[in-house]
């Protein structure tokens, strides 16, 4: 299963959420990403260094387990997630090679098992034959507000101007990079989340699994 969509669309949220319930493994491709950019920045190689981050991405060894992520067998959940890293994650994904590399790791973990996976280009180039594919977005002013707030959770000092800001700039670099960019699959279901709770976000999206592959089947 596939779920694409903007940042702040709650795609990372409502993943985990319908992987639970249908007892699929859950992939965080974007946690990958970071996993790269958070090595170059240990290694002290540069976002912009195509070859090295390519050849990086290829060596890195990367876990996914429920709620935590591992690189060259450390656990790596929470340093992936400060905003310097979340700002290389972005850099590295626009990187041909990189994309490439992690592209393959995503289709052997989606050939071993059941999975729910969430990105920005799953269900045009990583599985494009997904048995079911969604475009998960919101409007931009609510999208800020969800960052915000999730930002401000976890106990960063950001103003909501500046989540505004880099989310304008995300939404641009993924939407206009040349390998891969941010795109609806034709195929793919659109949901508009931004008047849903996440509740009701989830149950639509089990709607639509229902209506494409389990001929009316509920799930608990």
């Amino acid at each position: 299963m596939a779920i694409d969509g903007p940042a702040g669309a709650g795609k990372s949220t409502l993943a985990k959420r319908v992987a639970a319930r249908l007892g699929f493994t859950y992939i965080d491709t974007g946690a990958m990403y970071r996993a790269a950019a958070l090595w170059a920045l240990q290694e002290n190689v540069s976002w912009d260094d195509s070859y090295r981050m390519e050849q990086l991405s290829i060596a890195a060894e990367i876990e996914l387990a429920p709620g935590r992520i591992r690189l060259n067998g450390h656990d790596v959940t929470e340093a992936i997630r400060s905003p310097e890293v979340s700002s290389g994650a972005s850099k590295v994904a626009v990187i041909p090679g990189v994309r490439r590399a992690m592209v393959a790791k995503q289709r052997a973990m989606g050939e071993r098992t059941s999975v729910v996976m969430e990105g920005r280009d799953i269900g045009t180039v990583v599985f494009p034959n997904a048995d079911v594919k969604i475009f998960l977005d919101a409007d931009p002013d609510e999208r800020v507000r969800r960052r915000f707030r999730e930002s401000r959770e976890k106990g960063e000092q950001i103003s909501e101007g500046s989540v505004a800001a880099q989310m304008k700039e995300r939404d641009q670099r993924d939407s206009t990079r040349s390998d891969a960019p941010l795109a609806q699959a034709p195929d793919a279901a659109y949901l508009d989340s931004t008047a849903l709770s996440l509740d009701e976000t989830e149950e639509a999206i089990l709607k639509i699994v229902r209506s494409r592959v389990t001929n009316g089947k509920d799930f608990s």
